[in-house]
């Protein structure tokens, strides 16, 4: 077991949609709910610093995995999907570097279902975060992932795979797995530990 952190950074903003209640105040509209507290649906910490939920973090990578479909040398037609989803932990949800009070919002006039195409349309906030960088902390269980990159033997499958992970997949709400733009990132550091 070896644990991996992987530094990185933005390339494009990043939002997050967590769901919660909202009740409104008395004489409160909907609209003016919806811009008093549109900042929880941020991630936070106990302390209000946003942060990047570790399991966003796992899912990001498996779905790399499977998308990038990289054959495991000497095994046929097996992929190391199943190595990735089963043998790689994200250990706790990373920080950005941010309060929650430093975030900005962002209006957006989309379907009330959330539905693409939907009929009726409301003003929706949400927070945007232009510029991040986190350090994220891997446990690898399943060393297969470690084996060499077949494109560059300096490099391993792991990093490949987190790689593609920034590039096609992305984190939090429009990510380019959902056919959006948000949520792209690339990794500027990795090391053991």
């Amino acid at each position: 077991m070896k644990t991996i952190i992987a530094t990185l950074r933005g390339v494009s903003p990043y939002s997050q949609s967590r769901h919660y209640v909202r009740e409104l105040e008395q004489g409160e509209s909907a609209d003016d709910n919806y811009r008093r507290t549109w900042r929880n649906h941020l991630h936070t910490d106990n302390s209000g610093n946003v942060i990047i939920p570790a399991n966003s973090l796992k899912n990001c990578l498996s779905e790399a995995a499977k998308f990038m479909s990289i054959s495991v040398p000497g095994k046929g037609k097996a992929t190391y999907t199943k190595n990735f989803e089963a043998g790689v932990m994200v250990a706790k949800s990373p920080t950005i570097g941010l309060s929650k009070d430093e975030v900005q919002m962002e209006a957006l006039f989309l379907p009330s279902d959330g539905r693409r195409g939907g009929p009726k349309r409301v003003m929706k906030y949400y927070p945007i975060i232009p510029e991040w960088e986190a350090d994220a902390e891997f446990i690898i269980v399943d060393e297969t992932v470690l084996q060499s990159s077949l494109k560059d033997k300096s490099r391993t499958v792991f990093q490949d795979v987190l790689e593609g992970a920034g590039q096609f997949i992305g984190i939090g709400r429009f990510r380019p797995r959902n056919n959006g733009y948000y949520g792209r990132f690339e990794v500027v550091g990795i090391r053991e530990i």
